[in-house]
């Protein structure tokens, strides 16, 4: 059975500084139409940078939900943009840390149900000791924890971030496949 949804017409609602979003109107598989709310993003990138055994995470307040998390450093894309720039430059934004050596880890679709947004999960295998040049609507505090804390946060609850959860899972699932 061929699963691909055709789009009639599509509908702006609203058009903001970092999202669009969109009620179009579909038709299904099976013959029928129907409608598809959308939320377009430019996306995001994200880098792991693993130091002497500990993760780089950020700690910040997240409005949507209304506590802080900690996160690996990332940011949104600006549209067009080269999401390995973006990710070199967030990691210096948010840390400090410069590093030109990313290694693109996997694609992550946090939201596939309403949005097109994907987040691009890097990896910074080196990098250097600099000064943070956070945004000046950007306040986050950076913290060092060994990894294998941070993958025993993900199980109590502490780290419920899902491009972090991803990144250090797959960081700690081919930590453990490497010969010794």
């Amino acid at each position: 059975m061929d699963l691909f949804e055709k789009t009639l017409k599509e509908n702006l609602l609203y058009q903001g500084k970092i999202l669009d979003l969109y009620r179009n109107e579909v038709l299904l598989p099976g013959g029928k139409e129907g409608i598809r709310e959308v939320v377009r993003h430019p996306g995001g990138a994200c880098v792991l940078y693993v130091k002497d055994g500990k993760v780089a995470l950020v700690r910040q307040f997240r409005y949507p939900y209304g506590e802080e998390l900690l996160e690996i450093p990332a940011g949104k894309l600006k549209r067009g943009e080269d999401p390995r720039l973006a990710a070199a430059r967030e990691l210096e934004e948010e840390t400090g840390v410069l590093s030109e050596d990313l290694t693109l880890l996997f694609t992550l679709y946090p939201s596939p149900g309403y949005s097109d947004e994907k987040i691009y999960v890097f990896e910074a295998e080196q990098g250097r000791e600099g000064e943070q040049h956070l945004d000046e609507d950007e306040f986050l505090s950076v913290c060092y924890l060994p990894v294998e804390e941070a993958v025993s946060m993900i199980a109590s609850g502490g780290i419920r971030d899902a491009k972090t959860i991803a990144a250090l899972l797959f960081y700690t699932a081919r930590e453990k496949k490497k010969p010794e």
